[in-house]
């Protein structure tokens, strides 16, 4: 079946999701039958032109959606029929967000952005795991730093970090480079490919660039709802290939 490993190594598994926003003829199908597991400790890419499906899979994927019908595990728990407050301290304990507009509370200084998941939770960060977390990002020097005080590299490095600091199941990052220039782009893609291989932490990336999917090691194609191609890791030229191949610009 397109989109599946084997389950016993997945962290994430997803099932016949379907997704429709509103009823009769003007009913938007944005997932027919999606069926895709994400293997524990590996960065896996997802590609598609505008309205292929790809983020409204990450956002029932990451129990922000959720499906029409269709089932999502993660680490074994479905979360499709969680209530809000039991949704909530999954996403807390397993989860970790990195968005393309990093999504920073200004008021709160870089170190207080990192820790907020752990805030929240009323726990404190594993002092150790930390300091070197936070060198390894580069913001060392930059910790009392408000938002504002940051260039949008050092922003999307804090957004990182903090979606690392609780050592989450996986992490989700929607168009991570989005909103950054090419230099910065590349610095944080390799930074997220480190968190990987060093951390063994499994990653899910929506992205349209394919130089950034060629850092994962694997990249599904959404085309209409559907995943329509798969690869393991492969060249920026393959995927651009691939992505005139299927007609998905």
């Amino acid at each position: 079946m397109v989109g599946n490993t084997d389950e016993q190594a997945s962290v994430v598994v997803a099932t016949g999701l379907e997704r429709t926003y509103g009823e009769g003829d003007t009913a938007v199908h944005a997932l027919r039958g999606v069926s895709v597991q994400v293997a524990a400790g590996r960065l896996t890419a997802v590609m598609g032109p505008s309205g292929s499906g790809k983020s409204t899979l990450m956002h029932i994927l990451a129990g922000l959606d959720k499906p029409t019908s269709g089932s999502v595990r993660i680490d074994g728990t479905e979360i499709t029929t969680l209530g809000d407050d039991a949704l909530t301290k999954l996403r807390r304990k397993h989860i970790g967000f990195i968005f393309q507009f990093f999504n920073l509370l200004p008021m709160l200084t870089a170190r207080e952005n990192v820790v907020l998941p752990l805030t929240i939770a009323g726990e404190k960060p594993d002092p150790a795991y930390f300091d070197e977390l936070i060198a390894r990002v580069g913001l060392t020097d930059r910790l009392t730093h408000r938002p504002a005080e940051l260039s949008g590299g050092q922003q999307q490095r804090v957004a990182i970090a903090r979606a690392l600091v609780s050592r989450p199941t996986v992490i989700f990052a929607d168009e991570p480079t989005g909103n950054l220039d090419s230099r910065t782009s590349s610095e944080i893609l390799h930074l997220m490919r480190s968190s990987v291989d060093d951390y063994g932490q499994t990653t899910v990336m929506v992205t349209h660039d394919a130089r950034a999917a060629a850092m994962a090691d694997r990249v599904l194609f959404l085309a209409d709802g559907e995943i329509v191609k798969e690869t393991g890791r492969t060249s920026q030229g393959e995927i651009l290939q691939i992505i005139d191949s299927l007609d998905l610009q």
